[in-house]
């Protein structure tokens, strides 16, 4: 129903809602496109009302705020600075320290247990197959020594 409102971006504007309204108010035929037009455009309206207000409790917040620093003791500013600024960055970055180590350590882990799964008998054992092996096909090859 309000493909018809839509611009070549693909947004309803506020003008192409007007527009489309006025375009269908007297054909019974859109009578529930209307309807939907309608209530859009009092959406639309209710939203830049929100917005304006939006914006003026914004300055009005920050004005207090620029007011209120200049009334801050010397102790509120290193609470402001220290407690709720810096303390919580050192955390935040060694907690993340300590999982980037943790995750180096559990990898290394794994590329011993990994490397050392296999026991120093069965090692030698399968050594000494092997070397027999290369050994037999030297002595077919002529090799002696």
């Amino acid at each position: 129903m309000l493909e018809e409102a839509t611009n070549d971006s693909g947004k309803i504007t506020k003008a192409n809602v007007n527009d489309r309204i006025k375009a269908i108010k007297n054909d019974a035929t859109f009578a529930d496109e209307l309807k939907v037009l309608k209530a859009y455009l009092k959406l639309i309206e209710q939203e830049a009302e929100i917005s304006k207000e939006i914006k003026v409790l914004t300055q009005f917040l920050d004005n207090y705020i620029l007011t209120r620093y200049g009334d801050l003791t010397e102790d509120e500013i290193k609470t402001l600075v220290v407690d709720d600024k810096w303390m919580p960055t050192l955390r935040q970055a060694i907690a993340s320290e300590m999982d980037r180590i943790s995750q180096r350590l559990t990898k290394r882990i794994q590329e011993l247990a990994e490397r050392y799964d296999t026991p120093l008998p069965e090692l030698t054992s399968r050594v000494e197959e092997l070397t027999a092996k290369v050994e037999a096909h030297l002595q077919r090859m002529g090799l002696v020594w």
